[in-house]
Order: structure tokens, then C-alpha cells, then sequence
């Protein structure tokens, strides 16, 4: 049993790891940060968790959170995380950052997209990127894990496969990807106010979202080639989920059959990957820890799908399944069945 600690335990990424971790056979949250005034019982504060876990939400330093949990999420916005994560480290805990503060290696390129200079750039060599299809041995021995976001997971988990195995050209790859509205956080916005996004349908950060940089990065330090993609997001008016449909042009002429194949040889014990024949829809793989993907050969073009729930698979749930890896417990544990 590891005892566990969340910062920052007021958004929705938090609540899907409390609730995954009141289900988790050997993790218990004894630890819960927020700065709303009174130290309010997390009830309160998510009330779907009325009656299934009892604990409050405190202003703790990072020492006394240390004093309480060897695991620490930091469930804080880039920029406030970089700020803890040393002194949590510091005091003895290992930590998984949901955050984007630890994801980039190259501290320039953080300050180019995030606008902010980075305040422990020591580490950003050292930390392992915490997508466990990929880095599972990496991750295993970390002090800290950059969790991945959404956007990244589902695309990068999506190529993967056609980069690694050089069926497809590294460079000229357009990522057409399509979030819920709880991917922009639990803070109002003006653009995610109901009356704005129902029944409306957006691209966003056209050449200038912040995930772009990260997934380049990612593939080309798993394929060992140097990738280059064009990103576009865009909001559609539901809860959760992403869909990613992205267009590649192949090195050598391929079958679907033949990708699928190897879809499947690549992700192959990973469980919580699902190469499909069918189309994948974001309903399939909501409320669970599931990733979809198919892929087809369209005109000479490799056409890729793939989605997932944003907020699960997306960053809670593989947050779980790094803390498995990390804590030396299957990989799955907590997470299956995925169902909610």
C-alpha cells in the first residue's frame, strides 16, 4: 500500500484520479490541496464524491504533503507545478506531473510556446516522458514523470506505430484533432461558457497550439527520426473525449491490411490500446482508460483515427497506470475493468 497525495484537487483531472483511487487495492489519498478557504471536505468540492471518500481539501506545503504521501499528482497549471515539484522531490516523493512543465527537454523551446522561463530546466533532460506504451522501462525508476496530455497521447499513440515501423514520411504530417469542452479545464472561459460553444464548432491555435512542439519531440526521440507535424484543434460542444484523424504519405506503397498487422505487432501487451477495424467513435472509449485506433489507405495517403477519453486516458488514467509502473504494481490495477 503507497499512500498518495494530489496537488491541486479542485479540477477535473483530480476527481477522475480520486475517483480511480478510491477503487485502487493498494493506493490510498491522504493527502488533498487546494487554496479555497476553510479547508473544505473535497465533498464539497466534487460533490459525485459524497460518501466515497472522506477528506479535506488543505493549503499544504509541499513538506507537509511529503510528510503524509510517498506518491504526489500535481494536478497544478504549467508554471505553478515547476514551482513545487522541486521541493516535493526534495522531501523524498516521487511525482507524476500532470502539467505541461516537464514535458518539453529543451528549455528555450519552453519558453518560446509557454512564454515563461523555466525555473528548473535541470531536469527536463532527465525526465522520462509518461506515456507507458512507449517508455514503460523509463518511467519504472523515475523520481518524476511528465504526465502526457490529450491531444498528445491520442496523436502520438496514433502514429506511432507508422512512424516507428518507417511505413510512413516523417515530415508533412497533418493532425486534425477535435477535444470536448472539459479539456480547457475547470476555470471559465469565455469560449467554453455554454452559450458560446452549444451547438458550434471552432479551430483554435491554428500553427500555434502548445502541443504541437511535444509531439514532434516525442515521436522523433521514439522513432530516432525527425519528425514534423501540422496540429490543429478544434472544440466540439461535448463533455469529454478527442477524436484525431490524421493524413500521412507513405514511404513505400502499403495495404491497410498490412498497417493493421502492425498496429496490432506494436501495441501487442499493451492493454489499454485498441487497434480496431471499425471507425472508432469517442462514445466507445468514454469513461474508460481505452485508446482506439484504425487505420486506412486512402489515394495514396495513410489516413489514421484515433480518440480517447480526454480526461482519463488523456491524463488520469495514465497517470494511474504511471503510478503503477512507478510503485512496482500491474499495470492495469485500478483501471480495469474500464468501465465507470
Amino acid at each position: 500500500m503507497v499512500n498518495v497525495g494530489i496537488l491541486g484537487a479542485t479540477g477535473y483531472t483530480a476527481l477522475e484520479l480520486m475517483k480511480i483511487l478510491v477503487n485502487h487495492p493498494e493506493a490510498k489519498l491522504t493527502a488533498l490541496t487546494s487554496r479555497q478557504e476553510g479547508s473544505p471536505p473535497v465533498s464539497a468540492v466534487h460533490p459525485s464524491l459524497t460518501g466515497r471518500l472522506d477528506i479535506r481539501c488543505e493549503d499544504l506545503k509541499p513538506a507537509e504533503v511529503a510528510a503524509r504521501a510517498e506518491f504526489v499528482f500535481c494536478a497544478l497549471p504549467h508554471v505553478a507545478s515547476m514551482a513545487v515539484v522541486p521541493d516535493l522531490i526534495a522531501a523524498g516523493c516521487r511525482v507524476i506531473d500532470l502539467s505541461a512543465d516537464y514535458r518539453l527537454t529543451d528549455p528555450a523551446v519552453y519558453a518560446q510556446w509557454y512564454g515563461h522561463i523555466h525555473t528548473d530546466p535541470g531536469r527536463l533532460s532527465s525526465t522520462p516522458y509518461g506515456l507507458p506504451e512507449l517508455f514503460a522501462e523509463r518511467i519504472k525508476p523515475a523520481t518524476l514523470v511528465a504526465n502526457p496530455g490529450c491531444y498528445t497521447s491520442t496523436s502520438i499513440l496514433g502514429l506511432a506505430p507508422a512512424i516507428c515501423g518507417g511505413f510512413v514520411e516523417p515530415t508533412g504530417i497533418i493532425i486534425d484533432a477535435k477535444s470536448g469542452v472539459s479539456g480547457a479545464g475547470r476555470t471559465p472561459k469565455l469560449n467554453t461558457l455554454y452559450s458560446e460553444c452549444n451547438e458550434s464548432f471552432s479551430a483554435y491555435s491554428v500553427g500555434t497550439h502548445r502541443h504541437m512542439p511535444e509531439i514532434e519531440q516525442v515521436l522523433s526521440d521514439a522513432s530516432g527520426a525527425q519528425v514534423e507535424v501540422l496540429f490543429t484543434p478544434h472544440l466540439v460542444p461535448m463533455d469529454r473525449g478527442i477524436l484525431a484523424t490524421i493524413y500521412a504519405k507513405p514511404k513505400r506503397p502499403v495495404t491497410q491490411d498490412e498497417l493493421l498487422a502492425e498496429y496490432r505487432r506494436f501495441y501487442a501487451g499493451k492493454p489499454f490500446v485498441r487497434v480496431v477495424d471499425h471507425l472508432p467513435v469517442t462514445k466507445d472509449s468514454a469513461n474508460t482508460n481505452f485508446c482506439d485506433i484504425t487505420v486506412r489507405v486512402v489515394k495514396g495517403r495513410v489516413v489514421i483515427v484515433a480518440c480517447l477519453d480526454n480526461l482519463i486516458k488523456g491524463a488520469s488514467g495514465v497517470a494511474i497506470q504511471n503510478l503503477n509502473l512507478m510503485a512496482g504494481f500491474p499495470e492495469t490495477m485500478g483501471l480495469l475493468p474500464c468501465g465507470r
